[in-house]
């Protein structure tokens, strides 16, 4: 019989779930070259034009800008491809420091006897997070994608993942389901004790208004969400209003600037969060 006196007990899992814009890089990745190169617009022009259209048709303002990417790309003689989303995402914005947290809080999380895996839950298109290089940092990766003919050439949105949509993913989550088209699993009754991984084992970052939902959503059942924001917009006007509003209305549990760099307060809050998890499971936490 083997020996199993001393054998290191198997991590209990935990996860932090980003949005992608504006909380892992300034900005939208379309407005980094696809907006302006294919689409042939300035950036303030193309999201002008789709919250147009959505109130013109009563529509959906994440399909109509997949549709609007579409259909402006055609327009200009350039067809959309999985390639050319993938190069148009290759080089994100990205705040300080995430070229190494995923390896700090990885090893912060190991020490606490968690092991802690990385989803993103986003309104940006797939294949662009799919070029980037911080894209196999990530377990799953839940974002607005295309549907692609023989030739490769996008033609209709396969997933559009709005504000209220974002919260079915986190049951994914939850439930431990890693695809999209699986609807009898997510809608399948099942005890919080059999779940993968409990909300409370989970940590929300996310930055605008279409993460709010998702914020409320983990919160309540125990989570942590955190709203980060722009370090460099942090002192304007708007953002203090948005900061004390996420506060007032009780939507977060903390808020926060966007750098990921060590000891910096996001730093400090995660790691925070991540202890909390480790003492709510009765495992060993060294001050």
């Amino acid at each position: 019989m083997a020996d199993t006196a001393h054998r290191k007990p198997q991590p209990l899992r935990a996860a932090i779930v980003y949005d992608f814009d504006g909380t892992l890089a300034r900005g939208n990745l379309q407005e980094r070259s696809f907006i302006p190169d294919i689409a042939g617009m300035k950036h303030a022009d193309f999201w002008m034009e789709v919250k147009r259209l959505a109130k013109l048709e009563d529509a959906d303002e994440i399909l109509v800008y997949m549709h609007l990417m579409l259909d402006r790309a055609r327009a200009a003689g350039h067809p959309v491809t999985r390639k050319q989303l993938q190069e148009n995402g290759a080089d994100p914005d990205f705040f300080d420091g995430l070229d190494h947290w995923f390896d700090r809080v990885d090893a912060f999380a190991d020490d606490l006897g968690l092991q802690l895996d990385h989803y993103i839950v986003s309104s940006g298109i797939y294949e662009m997070i799919e070029g980037c290089p911080l894209f196999p940092r990530f377990r799953q990766v839940f974002a607005s994608r295309f549907l692609y003919d023989a030739k490769g050439e996008a033609k209709w949105p396969g997933v559009a993942i709005n504000y209220t949509t974002k919260t079915q993913f986190l049951f994914r989550i939850n439930k431990g389901i890693d695809n999209v088209h699986d609807t009898e699993a997510i809608n399948r009754w099942m005890h919080n004790d059999a779940r993968e991984l409990p909300f409370e084992r989970m940590i929300f970052i996310g930055d605008g208004d279409t993460d709010i939902p998702s914020m409320k959503m983990v919160t309540s059942q125990g989570g942590c969400a955190i709203a980060v924001l722009d370090p460099y917009q942090w002192t304007e006007p708007r953002s203090l209003d948005k900061v004390a509003r996420l506060i007032a209305e009780d939507r977060v549990n903390y808020v926060a600037p966007a750098d990921y760099q060590p000891k910096s307060q996001l730093d400090v809050i995660v790691k925070g969060a991540l202890g909390r998890i480790a003492l709510r499971a009765g495992l060993q936490v060294n001050a």
